[in-house]
């Protein structure tokens, strides 16, 4: 017999169904209301009735479920304070898409030593989710595998596709079945175009290979997302969130018909790599909405428990408590000054 089939493949092993995982880690009652009560909030401020700026915060990416937890502690605290003028929704990413290689996130390899171990993975990630949502956070993440929304959408509120997937026909696909509201980054080459065709293409409804509750594979066919709009990350290393850029995006968005909310991501690009210009990116955004009030409905910081990043070491041990391990962050206490401060400008507009 002549082998053609699955010649790189070392091994293919059967993973936890989302039904059985969702036994294991159930959304309340409660907090289901809440996630629904979250995402209706979004999509209000998304469409102008509700003039609050919506404020994607937390760290780059999620490794270590115990400083995540007393991250989402402090920011449930601080979301109460401003709640008035910023509805703040935690960054959750556990899915890292990788340039070329790298650690992939904690679902992917949740014990950082490339064992891979994704059932636990899902699981740590969806006891996150419940525990977050019990802090009456809304939680926000990064949709990169086409199949861990069926375990983990339930509890999201709302979701970005990044700038390196948003080309992706799969992705587009994915987003228009979606429960919640969608941001399509713009293209890592500063790129918008891309990001637009992305909107346009998950508004309609589309039909494509998926899995169903059970993990089995299934057609799943959906209905459009209506509620996607586009957020800017800069590109090339130069920033595309000065007024003009937003003028230009917006006219954008109109001449394609599209919902003209956007959001200003102020790391990245925009902040030209450095996570300590985050401030200076928030502050120009702020100054907009005070001076001419128009479509920048949100903005996202990437934020930790402490300042800048760090490899992962091979002695585990080593790991620096509530440090990034990938991009860099700012520390809390900036976090907290960033968003006290716009809250306080925000406050004196009217």
């Amino acid at each position: 017999m002549v082998q053609t089939n699955n010649l790189n493949v070392l091994d293919i092993s059967p993973i936890i169904a989302p039904a059985e995982l969702k036994q294991v880690f159930p959304l309340s009652l409660a907090g289901a209301k809440f996630v629904s009560d979250s995402r209706t909030a979004i999509k209000a401020i998304l469409r102008g009735e509700d003039p609050r700026l919506m404020a994607v915060v937390g760290p780059c990416s999620i490794h270590d479920p115990k400083a995540a937890l007393e991250y989402a502690t402090r920011l449930a605290g601080l979301a109460k304070k401003v709640k008035e003028q910023i509805f703040v929704i935690m960054r959750v990413y556990f899915e890292k898409p990788r340039t070329t290689i790298g650690w992939k996130g904690l679902i992917n390899d949740p014990d950082l030593d490339g064992t891979h171990q994704i059932s636990k993975g899902l699981g740590v990630a969806r006891q996150l989710f419940c525990a977050m949502t019990e802090l009456d956070l809304p939680v926000a993440s990064e949709m990169l595998d086409p199949i861990t929304p069926e375990y983990l959408s339930d509890i999201i509120s709302w979701g970005a596709i990044g700038a390196r997937t948003t080309e992706s026909q799969t992705h587009r696909e994915m987003a228009s079945g979606l429960s919640f509201p969608v941001g399509f980054k713009n293209g890592t080459d500063g790129n918008l175009k891309v990001a637009m065709d992305a909107m346009s293409a998950a508004c309609r409804p589309h039909s494509f290979l998926g899995i169903n509750n059970e993990g089995r594979s299934s057609i799943v066919q959906t209905s459009g997302n209506p509620d996607v709009h586009i957020v800017l990350r800069g590109g090339n290393d130069a920033p595309n969130y000065f007024p003009e850029d937003i003028e230009k995006t917006g006219a954008m968005l109109t001449e394609s018909k599209l919902p003209t909310a956007i959001m200003v991501d102020c790391s990245h690009a925009n902040s030209c790599k450095d996570h300590n210009r985050q401030k200076e990116v928030l502050d120009n955004v702020i100054g907009q909405l005070i001076e001419k009030p128009g479509s920048i409905t949100g903005v996202m910081i990437e934020s930790n428990l402490n300042a800048g990043n760090q490899s992962i070491p091979e002695d585990l041990k080593q790991l620096q408590y509530g440090v990034s391990v990938t991009d860099k962050c700012v520390d809390w206490e900036t976090t907290e000054e960033m968003l006290l401060n716009a809250c306080s400008r925000l406050a004196a507009r009217s």
